[in-house]
């Protein structure tokens, strides 16, 4: 008897700090780092969770945009960041699943210097052109591309971003020639630059121009979800304009630094969910175009992201991405 109770005594111990944290994490602000600028996709997500998560932590939960670099510079601050529940990382599929294939000198491993907590949203995308453009569909722009070679510019938020890589599988696929002309800071920077008749063209997430579109600033040709979306209707897929290849998304989902407690791992998964499903949230976030989807557990969250670092990997090998 005393020996079974000197091991509750010492199990109890040993338990102790990790229960004491899941009861009282957190009780100070906690961090989110987005790794673009203001006016992109993840900065409008970020933002409409960043109410609710506060109320529901109980503490106040403060963005904090540090683009460049395609969003390296903010994924590798996060994962340099105390691993104490204190930062979080909105990540994406550009900045955890492409970024390491194409950025060869690349100093984070996102599945090796990060946890993955949950998905959050998958953000459909859009093929979008200058007002001027002359093409109003894939088909007319794919016959005005090859009658002038040369003579068309693309935009995209960087060199390694899912963007260009997905005007990259295009232009291979319809064997067109056109300039890449990359931007710093996500996808508001390049979105700006394509209005100003800068470039003519571009991939991006639908949140970064549902806005512009409707305002008649922008046009859009196609959407890249596996279905046309009720945000744009009469909008036809990439599927429907003959390019199968062509169907993405850009999704997003929370990370904490590797080695961060699991019962703040367990904590956040539990907000982040509860988050995402209050009405308010979802109906903002369907408004932008945005779909919530969720991870069953962390470790599911962990599987796809690694299944989804190696179909993009082989994307960016296949269309000779690199970028260093």
């Amino acid at each position: 008897m005393k020996r079974t109770r000197a091991a509750w005594g010492v199990l109890i111990l040993a338990l102790g700090p990790a229960v004491a944290l899941a009861q009282g994490y957190p009780t100070r602000p906690v961090k989110m780092i987005i790794p673009f600028a203001p006016g992109g996709a993840s900065d409008f997500v970020g933002r409409i969770m960043q109410p609710k998560m506060s109320e529901l932590l109980g503490q106040q939960l403060v963005i904090e945009n540090r683009g460049g670099a395609a969003g390296n510079i903010g994924m590798e601050a996060a994962a340099k960041a105390d691993p104490d529940g204190y930062t979080l990382y909105l990540g994406n599929i550009g900045t955890v699943a492409i970024n390491p294939a194409v950025f060869r000198s690349l100093a984070v491993k996102p599945t090796r210097d990060f946890i993955a907590v949950t998905q959050v949203v998958d953000v459909p995308g859009v093929l979008v052109a200058n007002t001027s453009f002359p093409p109003n569909t894939v088909k007319e722009f794919i016959t005005y591309a090859k009658a002038n070679p040369g003579k068309l510019n693309y935009a995209s938020p960087g060199s390694g971003s899912q963007n260009r890589l997905e005007m990259e599988l295009l232009r291979r696929a319809a064997g067109l020639d056109m300039l890449h002309i990359p931007y710093k800071g996500g996808a508001g920077p390049a979105v700006t630059a394509l209005i100003a008749g800068e470039t003519q063209l571009m991939f991006t997430t639908a949140p970064s121009a549902l806005g512009f579109i409707r305002g008649g600033r922008l046009k859009v040709l196609a959407v890249t979800s596996a279905k046309r979306i009720a945000q744009l209707p009469d909008v036809p897929t990439m599927v429907e304009s003959g390019f199968p290849r062509s169907v993405s998304g850009s999704w997003q989902g929370i990370f904490v630094p590797k080695d961060s407690p699991r019962e703040v791992v367990e904590r956040l998964f539990t907000v982040t969910q509860q988050v995402m499903k209050v009405p308010e949230v979802l109906e903002r976030l369907a408004t932008g175009g945005v779909e919530v989807v969720l991870s069953a557990s962390p470790k599911a969250f962990a599987d796809f992201v690694a299944s989804e670092s190696d179909r993009w990997g082989k994307v960016a090998l296949e269309v000779g991405a690199t970028v260093d």
